[in-house]
């Protein structure tokens, strides 16, 4: 027989104390659950209204507004932040922010979102769970988180803080078959000295409407509910059992090393510093008094797990912040507080009789009422039978007098007017209007009147967005501790954003010394630094985008923003792509425009040299007529110069003949004196 632990056995009766004090919001929450599923009358009050011929139609304006809430909160993913203490740390905040992207991406963030807010919408409480899974990653484990079922959970009643930080404990219930519990947990199989096994001996079948406990509509309308679900199973190996994982606050001793000579600082735990202490250089630098080891005890999250009376593992979490995080929707000053179905079922339901009301008149009224004075038909049943046929002769005795038709009485404009006023109450306590829900008859002519009444409107939904941001915010934090205590080894974190750019960190990288093989360096070590861990506001809520882009494409024209803020507000998938190419267009155009500058300076150079060539060519022409002209002139001159001669010449010789002739005659007179 197996010996009951004594911690199991004070973890069993805690859940049972902390059960029992939730138990009317157990009830409460399931009746949510229903009426968010359409079970809005009983069995007795859907009698009632057919015995009275009445409808029992209902007209669910509550799960079309809470839905819409749930796709306005949850229309995009939370955009986590990393901010660094130390300015020595502001170079590993990218890398922070790009893990947590990381985690949120391998978690079906998305999905985990969208059901916790549903849990919060309608029981008025959503869960978060951080923790590693061991078997990820082929065994090297990834920090990860999902949602958790608010019926599983059960924490200390005294506790009157939002995050439950001020909790004796927080306790995970977990109902799981025996073959479910030996896959997980294959030590339960096996067999002891008596030949027993382990799982055989253990404490834990039960009747699971502990669990999940039974709803206050019978009427389900072919909707499946856990509590119409849970006895379907009833196999070979389908006994049921408790798996209890009890989250308590320890105090751990953690040891601060200083070196004195450096200055440096790192803070150990107990197996960090065993391992520490063996490097000979360290025991060195304790004996010569160079470093100090100071004890420091810190308190940090205890994970206890228990299966009947055995407490199967116990496990310290390197946070001092519980890895299930609520999201508390009306807080009512207690760990159980209130959902928005819970706060208009009552809306609702007036809304339901109303609608009955005016169907019921109006099938009435559409039936035309007949009073006859008795005596004057033999077969009333045969009357009324031919009434319904229009081509019907009926024969009556007018001697008892003549038929009545009585008027119906119209119903109140008032009445009339009750649906519109009704879903107009549960349209404000939920903060979500006609135009948010995309009636067109409510927008404004304007885009920037839309988005003017679209922030007026998103007020409501932004407040309890804010309280949804703190417990993104925890979550965020918790993600971070684990995150650092676990990614110890090298490992690459990469992420694509929507634009298709690619963020990728390699964390943990060690760098040798290619000469002695020492160790150098550790890039990116997310085991040092500290970190605050934000959410940027209203990241998850959707944007008007049309409404954005017409005011950025405004303050483009206008010089106020260039154009990659302006691109940031469009759905262009590949932004990066875009505005590559834009460069290379914008440089191209650049390249075309230098090209025809210079093709106009070559035009105008071209038409100069032309009109240079002309008056070249014309003063050539001048040089070379000029040069005809000199030819000519000399040409002209030596002709006369010769002319000249000739003439001198021809004078010459007619003087010399002159002067012979005299001569002669002279000779001749003296012969004869």
């Amino acid at each position: 027989m197996i010996k009951e632990d004594i911690r199991a056995k004070e973890i069993k009766d805690l859940w049972r104390r902390w059960f029992d004090a939730r138990s009317e919001w157990d009830t409460q929450a399931r009746e949510d659950i229903d009426f968010y599923l359409g079970n809005h009358f009983s069995s007795s009050e859907v009698e009632e209204l057919d015995s009275r011929n009445q409808s029992s139609l209902s007209m669910d304006r509550l799960y079309a507004a809470i839905e819409q809430f749930k796709a306005i909160v949850t229309s995009k993913p939370p955009k986590f932040t990393a901010v660094a203490r130390e300015d020595s740390d502001s170079k590993l905040a990218n890398v922070w922010k790009t893990i947590l992207e990381y985690v949120w991406d391998i978690s079906d963030g998305n999905e985990v979102f969208k059901q916790v807010i549903h849990d919060y919408a309608v029981t008025g409480l959503g869960y978060f769970y951080a923790y590693v899974d061991k078997e990820a990653d082929y065994g090297r484990g990834e920090v990860k988180f999902t949602y958790v079922d608010p019926f599983r959970v059960v924490v200390d009643p005294n506790s009157r803080n939002k995050f439950f930080d001020d909790a004796a404990g927080i306790m995970l219930s977990t109902t799981l078959t025996k073959l479910q519990l030996i896959d997980l947990y294959p030590q339960l199989n096996e067999e002891n000295e008596e030949g027993k096994r382990l799982i055989d001996e253990i404490e834990g079948s039960y009747s699971d409407d502990e669990d999940y406990p039974g709803g206050q509509n019978e009427r389900t309308k072919g909707t499946f509910t856990p509590d119409h679900v849970k006895d379907f199973d009833h196999g070979e190996g389908s006994e049921k059992y408790r798996l209890i994982e009890s989250f308590s606050k320890v105090k751990i001793p953690y040891y601060r090393v200083m070196n004195k000579e450096s200055g440096e600082e790192r803070i150990l735990d107990n197996q960090r510093l065993e391992i520490f202490m063996q490097t000979p250089e360290v025991a060195q630098a304790l004996e010569s008094g160079m470093i100090d080891i100071v004890e420091v005890m810190q308190t940090r999250v205890k994970l206890t797990c228990a299966l009947g009376q055995v407490v199967l593992y116990e496990r310290v979490l390197e946070t001092d912040m519980y890895p299930i995080v609520p999201v508390p929707n009306i807080w009512t000053n207690t760990p159980y507080p209130m959902g928005d179905v819970r706060k208009n079922k009552d809306f609702q339901r007036y809304l339901n009789k109303v609608v009955s009301l005016i169907t019921s008149h109006a099938q009435a009224s559409a039936g035309l009422k007949l009073l006859l004075p008795q005596g004057s038909v033999d077969d009333v049943e045969e009357l009324e039978r031919n009434w319904a046929n229009p081509n019907a002769t009926i024969e009556y005795d007018a001697s008892f007098g003549e038929p009545h038709f009585p008027s119906p009485q119209p119903l109140a404009n008032s009445i009339v007017q009750l649906p519109q006023m009704i879903e107009h109450y549960i349209d404000l306590n939920l903060g979500i209007f006609e135009m948010m829900q995309g009636d067109t008859q409510a927008a404004p002519r304007t885009s920037s009147g839309t988005m003017m009444m679209e922030d007026f409107g998103q007020r409501r939904s932004k407040s309890k967005l804010r309280d949804i941001e703190a417990s993104l915010k925890r979550v965020g934090q918790v993600l971070f501790y684990l995150a650092k205590s676990h990614y110890d080894f090298k490992k690459t974190f990469r992420i694509v954003q929507p634009n298709n750019d690619i963020d990728e960190y390699t964390v943990n990288k060690r760098l040798y010394d290619d000469k002695t093989n020492e160790l150098m360096q550790i890039e990116n070590d997310v085991s040092v630094g500290r970190f605050d861990i934000r959410i940027l506001g209203n990241s998850t809520m959707p944007s008007n985008k049309w409404g954005e882009w017409q005011v950025y494409m405004e303050a483009y024209q206008m010089g106020l923003i260039d154009r990659v803020e302006a691109l940031k507000k469009t759905d262009i998938f590949d932004k990066q792509g875009v505005l590559q190419r834009t460069d290379l267009i914008q440089q191209l155009q650049g390249q075309v425009q230098q090209q025809e500058e210079l093709i106009k300076d070559l035009k105008g150079d071209l038409q100069t040299a032309h009109r240079e060539s002309i008056q070249s060519r014309k003063s050539a022409e001048v040089e070379k007529y000029k040069s005809r002209l000199k030819g000519e002139e000399l040409d002209s001159k030596a002709k006369n110069k010769i002319s000249i001669n000739k003439l001198e010449n021809a004078v010459k010789l007619s003087a010399e003949k002159l002067r012979q002739q005299e001569g002669s005659e002279t000779q001749k007179g003296s012969k004869k004196s």
